[in-house]
């Protein structure tokens, strides 16, 4: 009986000191209110919840000394980078700062390392923006077309702009979203160039052309779940930019270098552009200067181009010879293939692969040659037998009519040796077929 009651007495001091020590909690002065944690300050010129301000505090001297500091940092130590630069920075500052210093790293392989450490970006911006290269190429064509002004629509961070300002040309530069607008401001003051651009904020649509002797329409392409691939589903629609187009006395349309030919107005010049053998997109040409109807591969950074008025007839088609030919994308995007097959004196492997093969070497800018060893049906143990006696480590993987994947082949190749090739995984004459080879040197090829 006296065990209960000491259990039931011990139980009663535990509530109670229980209850005394929340009474002690709630005597504690509590923290003064702060308000939400994500509201908007409007007297804070970096608060996050406001891009445009966070952008603004980026071009102040403080801002643009963050900036300057971050230039060589390492985004795997961006904890530390932070956690440091807080101490004498607003935390909303150096998150900015250090979000436009990854976006410059990014920017440096379409801008290059000079202009991109003075440019400021956007995540989209960065992302959509065209390449320094091919907007110089623009930008030359216009002005080999007697342009001196033009209406950029959909500006976006202003790279097109940039480039026909360089050129001499002057330029309205339009986007509607403020941000964007703000930031190829900048890029124009940045760089120099703002006495040549003009910046509005506004609706394209809404913009009257008449006053400039070209206009230059880049339709936004992304949406919130990713590429769109409709060109009625672009912003502005394709219809509405060829309808623009039409209406200027010269015009260029950038588009999606995936746009079927059927697709591309009987009034337009149509020309694909790659960069370093990568197709990067496709313009639309119109106006004096121009030639509609008429194909165009254009190669950067050669500047390299092929043009012809209509399609050729279709290639022949033969066995497989000692060379191989791989037309650079912008040529096989324009199909002007048939064009490489006559100047070759070749022929294609199959009638649905542009892969083009002939006897007597061939050299090109507009196609990489290579010369064939070996010639096997698809067989991966074959394969692997051969590159083991030819002792090859390293394995370049070309493909075309191939569901194969790449890395998948290599890994099961398990390479060793101290020898190089490439192999083709294609089709000859409609049968699934490897080729081979090595890249012919440019000593050993005989001119066109």
């Amino acid at each position: 009986m006296s065990y209960k009651l000491h259990g039931f007495a011990y139980c009663q001091w535990l509530l109670g000191h229980w209850r005394r020590h929340l009474r002690r909690a709630r005597a504690v002065p509590r923290l003064a209110h702060n308000g939400p944690v994500n509201a908007f300050d409007p007297t804070d010129p970096t608060d996050p919840t406001d891009p445009l301000a966070a952008f603004t505090a980026l071009r102040t001297p403080e801002g643009e000394a963050l900036l300057a500091e971050l230039r060589t940092y390492d985004p795997s130590q961006e904890l530390a980078t932070a956690t440091r630069l807080r101490r004498s920075h607003p935390a909303p500052l150096v998150s900015a700062a250090l979000g436009q210093a990854r976006l410059r790293q990014r920017a440096v392989a379409k801008f290059g390392a000079e202009d991109a450490y003075r440019m400021f970006f956007t995540p989209n911006g960065v992302e959509q923006a065209t390449r320094t290269s091919v907007a110089t190429h623009r930008a030359r064509r216009f002005a080999e077309a007697g342009v001196r002004s033009v209406a950029d629509l959909c500006c976006g961070i202003g790279g097109d702009a940039l480039a026909l300002a360089r050129a001499g040309i002057s330029v309205l530069a339009v986007d509607r979203d403020p941000l964007t607008a703000e930031v190829a401001r900048a890029n124009a003051a940045a760089l120099g160039l703002d006495t040549l651009i003009e910046v509005r904020c506004a609706d394209v649509t809404e913009i009257d052309t008449t006053a400039y002797d070209a206009v230059f329409v880049d339709p936004a392409r992304r949406g919130g779940r990713g590429r769109i691939f409709d060109p009625e589903a672009y912003s502005p629609p394709l219809s509405w930019a060829i309808a623009a187009a039409l209406t200027a006395p010269r015009a260029a349309l950038k588009i999606a270098p995936g746009i079927p030919h059927e697709a591309i107005p009987a009034q337009a010049e149509a020309e694909w552009i790659s960069d370093a053998g990568d197709v990067k997109e496709a313009v639309l040409w119109f106006g004096e200067g121009f030639a509609p109807g008429s194909y165009r591969a254009t190669l950067l950074p050669a500047g390299a181009t092929l043009s012809a008025p209509a399609a050729l007839p279709a290639p022949p088609v033969g066995p497989v010879g000692r060379y191989l030919y791989e037309p650079d994308g912008a040529v096989i995007r324009a199909h002007l293939v048939a064009h490489v097959v006559e100047q070759s004196g070749g022929r294609l492997v199959d009638e649905t692969i542009a892969y083009v093969t002939s006897d007597e070497p061939y050299d090109s800018p507009y196609a990489s040659a290579y010369e064939i060893t070996d010639q096997l049906p698809f067989n991966l143990k074959k394969l692997k037998a051969l590159l083991r006696e030819r002792k090859v480590g390293v394995l370049t993987v070309k493909k075309r009519g191939s569901a194969v994947e790449p890395e998948e082949l290599r890994r099961k190749m398990k390479l060793q040796g101290p020898n190089a090739a490439t192999v083709f995984l294609t089709r000859v004459a409609g049968a699934p077929t490897m080729l081979i080879g090595h890249p012919v040197r440019p000593d050993t090829r005989a001119s066109s």
